[in-house]
């Protein structure tokens, strides 16, 4: 045992500038309440009017995914195993040219509100219905143990109220959702993404300082072996390696982010089909410079601690706890800096939290509400969307109280967000790339893919794998002061103590279940696409001409650009010739055409419709009045 040399407390100011956090947040959410209280309709709810720009756009996507686990637990990463995170740049920019390219637009021309609206389009019904549901229970369950994880660790270092924390969390964000919509969301999430920036830029600056300059962070780093980043090692059983990170981060991402609702609302609320990919490619910037925020907050700290690591010596009981027991350690004696860095964690868990009760308000009312009411008035369906907001806000906030009582259940569900993205990524990848692929393909290879990256993900954590395939860093204790000598000699660090393992393993205890924990996506989304690629054969493939071509990305046109008979054949029917598909290709939105016809925006190419009017089983085509996908520019 050490003796814990102690860190500061909150103080009155910590507590005046966290608090401002969530006073702003809600103003916000009480503003847009007063400004759009005369739009009353649940597209202007749920979408924004379809009037975002790409600024805040990109900021509320960034906020939203970099949640208070990155804040925390990336740092806590690079202090154990290393700087090798970085390479999730790499991912990163892979999954956000796919998703800019592959997957919004097809999602942004075919004027759906939720994204697995388009399965019913593309599909049928009980497609859409199945996913639906995985992305519900999924989205609540990640969205609880969000705002648990990191009030725990936070608890346990600055003496934060628990229940306080999540309370406020839970009441704030379903508050602004309520009150705003998606436009209270999205600049909330701009706010929060300031201040998360704030939060990142006074640890480096007060850190790098504390521990003797640049120079001195970036010696102790290569000395404990933490900035040996590029591992080229091809087994898929280690845990971080150069393949690991950009093959299974990908996919991780992609599951998370390419269809996944929450990104894909921000994206369609924006102006035009322009805006929606200039938003991701801004979006990227943030998701970079948060990530190298928290991979040198990372190498700091292992430089601060590197004589006597707080982990092994007992000051903190998790890993997650490393980070704000280093804040508190360097910022202690000065007044509202903690706050700030608190406020920091939390804006990560806010966006999070508000992100996730918009994207289950939208696709219940989309997917259930309006399929059993379809006449319903535009106050009514207005008040329907807010009641959502707040049943779901009660649904993540009691999930984040249940999570106190899952012991190590709460690892596994930080997991289910990635094997749940897998197959649901291959399930729209079926849809999107494979015109032949049926609905019975869809259902069948979203069931073989959720079976067997659950196996895998589920295996994992009954069976973990060995410390020789994680690869955790020697951590020191050198540097700290023994209570009694004799207790030197029994202390072992926690990443180098032996670990009790069940003496009878099953035989894929150290095969299958020790995957790393990256690929749990790539498999999910390799089993939903031969899965349903078979099925679909087998029962009959999906007749071209029943396939809409505007639900289907010609990618094919890049790799079969040689050959016209190639490109046919890839489409299996579905008309793919340039004047019936490409819709790319100077477009300008609905308002913009209508003012040059001089036409109201709802009479745009003789149509005069209520959004009311069009049923969630409509066509493509038949929404083409309030999206520019379907919009051709006559004028250039």
């Amino acid at each position: 045992m050490f003796e814990d040399p102690g860190v500061g407390v909150f103080q009155v100011w910590d507590y005046v500038v966290f608090a401002a956090l969530f006073v702003i947040s809600s103003g916000i959410g009480i503003f847009f309440a007063v400004k759009e209280r005369k739009k009353v309709s649940s597209r202007e709810f749920l979408v924004g009017g379809k009037q975002m720009t790409c600024g805040p756009v990109a900021l509320s996507l960034t906020a939203s995914f970099m949640s208070a686990v990155t804040v925390l637990g990336t740092p806590s990463d690079v202090y154990r195993f290393g700087a090798s995170f970085i390479i999730f740049g790499i991912a990163y920019t892979i999954m956000v040219i796919m998703t800019a390219e592959l997957f919004v637009p097809v999602f942004y021309r075919s004027g759906i509100t939720s994204t697995y609206e388009y399965l019913e389009l593309r599909f049928s019904r009980t497609v859409r219905m199945a996913a639906t549901l995985i992305y519900v229970v999924q989205t609540i369950l990640y969205t609880g143990v969000v705002v648990y994880a990191p009030a725990l660790a936070l608890n346990q270092v600055t003496g934060f109220n628990l229940w306080g924390s999540i309370a406020a969390t839970g009441v704030v964000c379903t508050f602004y959702c309520t009150l705003g919509g998606l436009k209270a969301v999205v600049w909330t999430d701009a706010f929060q993404m300031v201040v998360m920036l704030m939060g990142f830029l006074t640890v480096l600056i007060q850190g790098t300082i504390k521990s003797g300059g640049t120079a001195v962070v970036w010696q102790k780093a290569q000395e404990g072996s933490r900035l040996e980043i590029f591992d080229f090692d091809l087994d898929p059983l280690r845990r971080h390696t150069f393949w690991t990170i950009t093959v299974g981060g990908t996919f991780t991402w992609l599951g998370i982010y390419g269809v996944n609702q929450s990104t894909i609302q921000r994206c369609i609320s924006c102006k035009s089909e322009k805006q929606a990919k200039l938003a991701l490619y801004f979006n990227l910037l943030g998701l970079l410079v948060i990530l190298v925020c928290a991979v040198f907050s990372g190498l700091i700290m292992y430089s601060f601690y590197m004589d006597c690591d707080p982990w092994t010596a007992g000051f903190v009981s998790a890993p997650d706890q490393l980070m704000p027991y280093f804040v508190m350690d360097i910022l202690g004696h000065l007044p509202g800096l903690p706050g700030l860095f608190v406020a920091c964690a939390f804006s990560g868990t806010l966006s999070t939290v508000a992100a996730s009760i918009n994207a289950l308000a939208t696709v219940t009312y989309e997917d259930f509400v309006k399929y059993c009411f379809n006449n319903l008035t535009d106050r009514c369906s207005t008040w329907i969307s807010k009641g959502l907001c707040v049943v779901f806000g009660v649904a993540c906030t009691t999930m984040a109280v249940a999570a106190a009582y899952m012991g190590g259940v709460v690892q596994a569900a930080l997991s289910i967000h990635g094997m749940c993205g897998g197959p649901m990524l291959g399930l729209f990848s079926l849809g999107i790339l494979l015109p032949c692929t049926n609905w019975m393909g869809a259902v069948g290879g979203l069931a073989v893919g959720i079976t067997l990256s659950f196996w895998a993900g589920i295996g994992a954590f009954v069976h973990p794998a060995l410390p020789g395939k994680t690869m955790p860093l020697p951590l020191n204790t050198s540097g700290c002061v023994p209570l009694n000598t004799s207790d030197i000699l029994t202390t072992l660090a926690p990443s180098l103590a032996p670990e009790r393992y069940p003496s009878t393993k099953p035989a894929l205890a150290d095969s299958w279940y020790s995957m790393s924990y990256l690929y749990y996506s790539a498999v999910g989304w390799l089993a939903t696409m031969t899965a349903g690629l078979l099925i679909s054969l087998v029962t009959g493939p999906q007749r071209g001409k029943d396939v809409k071509p505007l639900l289907i990305r010609p990618v094919c046109n890049l790799f079969c650009f040689w050959s016209e008979k190639c490109k046919t054949l890839c489409w299996c029917g579905v008309p793919h010739d340039e004047e019936t598909v490409d819709f790319s290709k100077n477009f300008v939105s609905s308002d913009a055409l209508a003012m040059k016809q001089g036409q109201p925006r709802d009479q745009v190419n003789g149509l005069s419709k209520d959004p009311r009017e069009i049923s969630s089983s409509s066509s493509p085509e038949d929404k083409a009045y309030i999206n520019a996908g379907f919009t051709k520019d006559t004028y250039f």
